[in-house]
């Protein structure tokens, strides 16, 4: 953002539907205008009908040699109950798409975070899925295609061999808080305000135990107790650190009534799974995504002192903190780390319909512009139940060779690959 777009955001981030307006009518008289060009790799492939989703999962196989996609069935609305998508993997050859393999079908899937598919090892992947009205996982291994079917949703998976463990939540909790990101299948919580038997769950995918870790109703009374009257309470968007030790996660409060209207509290969380603890980390009640790096720092996008930004966390240290590249990072986006002092990250869709894409080194304190991606505005969200928008989510692959995003630009949804 520009300073007069950043010194406007911040007058109008707390009223959503004033915000909607602003933004609207400030993209469409920039429609009137010529389509700005695009800064786009040359060492780029894609596949149209494709995408893959979050930014917090690598698509890519440890050797690269194949890339997770879902196929997009339909376009301009929700899926509803009883929508199916096909999901599979391309081959992959030095940064080339090869052929699509069709892994499985899933009823459980959303345009932003897909159905959660990811590796759960080397030639299985695990997803979730529903069958009637019971949603829960599986996982397929796509060499001697046995399945595996787990009573509960996942969202968040690690494995280092002899752990395999989930993180789980409500799906029909967050599909009516924050429609667009849970599913049309419904999992059994009563939407009780805060619940004490709900929240934040882990799975254990050898025994196929669950446990909850920490209730909503704990994190209400004892974080949120501000907003425990006329607010309902949801945890979303988790992530294991890189060595099992921490689950960072999301807890949001939304007013009742006005559930998915972007008007809810935040607290980016930090659950120490050996010593049974919450750490909150000061994102001033702001925050939206985060990733880990292998040094357990997590550089999440926030609103701190009024200003958006990209600011560095660590759980052992949570009241420090290092805002990233502030003058080219103001705006929110979505992180994928390369090593643990770079990472790539994204821009929404600016006044010329332009996403962004960053290559940014937290040691320099810098961010060099990768691409400059057109978005149609027909894949602009259009309301809160119509929650259609295709962000470019960037994702590394193992190595750090190569990163897969996706993008509308052609008129379509698609998949996308480029070597760094």
């Amino acid at each position: 953002m520009n300073k007069l777009e950043s010194v406007i955001y911040g007058m109008v981030k707390n009223h959503p539907g004033i915000k909607k307006v602003v933004k609207n009518t400030y993209q469409g008289f920039f429609d009137l205008l010529p389509r700005k060009k695009e800064l786009l790799p040359d060492d780029m492939d894609y596949k149209e009908g494709f995408f893959f989703g979050f930014h917090d999962v690598s698509p890519l196989s440890v050797d690269e040699k194949k890339c997770l996609a879902n196929k997009v069935p339909f376009e301009g609305r929700m899926p509803k109950k009883g929508d199916s998508m096909e999901i599979g993997y391309f081959d992959v050859f030095e940064g080339r798409f090869g052929s699509f393999h069709k892994v499985s079908d899933t009823f459980a899937w959303n345009y932003h975070k897909g159905c959660r598919l990811q590796w759960l090892d080397d030639n299985t992947v695990i997803y979730n899925t529903a069958y009637g009205n019971k949603l829960y996982s599986e996982s397929k291994n796509i060499l001697s295609g046995k399945i595996t079917k787990y009573e509960y949703p996942i969202d968040a998976i690690f494995n280092n061999g002899d752990s395999v463990l989930a993180t789980s939540f409500c799906y029909e909790r967050l599909n009516h808080c924050m429609p667009g990101y849970g599913y049309a299948v419904g999992d059994g919580d009563s939407l009780e305000v805060a619940p004490s038997d709900s929240g934040l769950y882990m799975v254990d995918l050898n025994s196929g135990n669950r446990r909850l870790l920490v209730s909503l109703y704990k994190l209400a009374t004892s974080i949120g107790k501000d907003y425990l009257e006329g607010y309902t309470h949801f945890v979303t968007h988790t992530e294991f650190s890189h060595d099992g030790k921490y689950i960072a996660f999301l807890y949001r409060a939304a007013p009742i009534g006005l559930e998915g209207k972007d008007m809810h509290k935040t607290w980016l969380l930090v659950y120490d799974i050996n010593n049974d603890k919450i750490i909150i980390l000061p994102t001033q009640q702001s925050g939206s995504h985060y990733v880990w790096n292998k040094n357990n720092d997590i550089i999440a996008s926030c609103v701190l002192n009024g200003k958006s930004c990209h600011a560095l966390f660590n759980p052992s240290t949570p009241d420090v903190y290092k805002i990233i590249a502030a003058n080219i990072l103001n705006s929110d986006g979505h992180q994928s780390f390369i090593d643990e002092n770079v990472f790539v990250t994204d821009t929404y869709p600016d006044r010329r319909r332009m996403s962004k894409l960053y290559l940014v080194n937290v040691k320099e304190d810098s961010a060099t512009l990768l691409a400059n991606i057109y978005s149609p505005k027909q894949f602009q969200t259009r309301n809160v139940h119509c929650h259609i928008a295709c962000d470019l989510h960037p994702r590394i692959s193992p190595s750090g060779h190569y990163v897969c995003f996706d993008s509308p630009r052609t008129g379509k949804r698609s998949l996308y690959i480029m070597r760094l």
